[in-house]
């Protein structure tokens, strides 16, 4: 089969699109043969060395939309969560690092990973679901606890799980105020129905504009850390509440009097559950969403593809056309 492979760090130029031989289904397994597949922002930090577990040569890719005995499937990219929905045990794995992923004709996850897809996705739109739609289901409802009626802010939208973020954000009835450093970025997601939009590189005190514009949020949901992530909690009501699911920006530096005056509660949220993936799809079904999907290239297309991604031009998810 054809397979998207890294076999050196150094960049997603070291990605090879190779033959290799196709896998088998194990006990409990079932080989899935990909149709779509989208790209993370992981999958350009396994090639620069800058992610954990590391083993390689490795298929990359996490997500995907494909088939399984005859029907269309999404797959879970979480493997081994294990029985405590508070966190995934030491030793769970993700496809594409450490496990071969799904940049590939065909996959092999086991058997409780592989779900329907949702009748009303595209082939394409489910590819784009799995690892940012339940990332952001956990930040938003698991963690966050978000209701309708609330207000959240949503700082850097535009990458796929901050974008379903506000989609789902939306679907409730919240009200929503949110970032980026692109006007373009900002304009798409005012079409999506965001309430307040800032742009964070022409407005440094953007913190201030938010005070300004809603007063103060209920939740903020962020990735970045650093600057972003101290300024978001300067943000927060007293008594609400902000999580965290990534740190791109590097660690932030807090001032601690506000956190305990205003007893603010601080999330940290990575994946999703098994649970966490069931209660995002039927979610998903239940309000019509659609996710975003950026732009659609062809599996040979990797390199152009992840070179998108690494510039944050995209809006929504990026996704590869798989041959069949």
């Amino acid at each position: 089969m054809q397979a998207v492979r890294l076999h050196e760090t150094g960049g997603p130029e070291k990605l090879r699109l190779e033959e290799i031989p196709t896998p088998e289904a194990g006990a409990g397994e079932t080989v899935v043969r990909v149709h779509a597949a989208a790209l993370n922002h992981r999958d350009v930090f396994i090639t620069r060395g800058l992610y954990p577990n590391i083993v390689l040569p490795r298929t990359l890719g996490a997500d995907c939309c494909g088939e399984a005995g005859g029907a269309e499937v999404v797959v879970d990219p979480t493997i081994g969560w294990g029985g405590d929905e508070r966190v995934w045990k030491p030793d769970a794995t993700i496809l594409g690092v450490p496990l071969d992923g799904t940049f590939a004709q065909f996959v092999v996850v086991p058997q409780e990973n592989v779900h329907p897809k949702p009748q009303h996705l595209s082939v394409e739109e489910a590819a784009a679901l799995p690892l940012g739609g339940v990332t952001a289901y956990r930040a938003m409802f698991v963690r966050g606890k978000l209701q309708a009626g609330e207000t959240v802010l949503i700082t850097g939208v535009g990458g796929g799980v901050q974008t379903f973020a506000l989609l789902y954000a939306k679907a409730v009835g919240a009200r929503t105020v949110v970032t980026s450093s692109r006007d373009g970025k900002l304009e798409r997601a005012k079409a999506l129905g965001a309430d307040v939009a800032i742009n964070y590189a022409t407005t440094p005190d953007w913190h201030k504009a938010v005070k300004a514009a809603v007063g103060a949020v209920d939740l903020a949901i962020d990735s970045a850390g650093g600057d972003s992530f101290a300024k978001a909690l300067s943000v927060v009501r007293p008594g609400g509440r902000a999580v965290t699911y990534g740190g791109t920006s590097g660690d932030a530096s807090l001032k601690m009097f506000p956190i305990f005056w205003h007893q603010l509660s601080i999330f940290g949220t990575s994946m999703g559950s098994p649970a966490d993936f069931k209660a995002m799809l039927a979610f998903v079904s239940e309000h019509r969403i659609r996710p975003i999907v950026d732009r659609v290239y062809e599996l040979a297309e990797i390199k152009s593809a992840m070179q998108r991604m690494d510039d944050a031009l995209q809006f929504g998810k990026i996704v590869l056309r798989i041959p069949q």
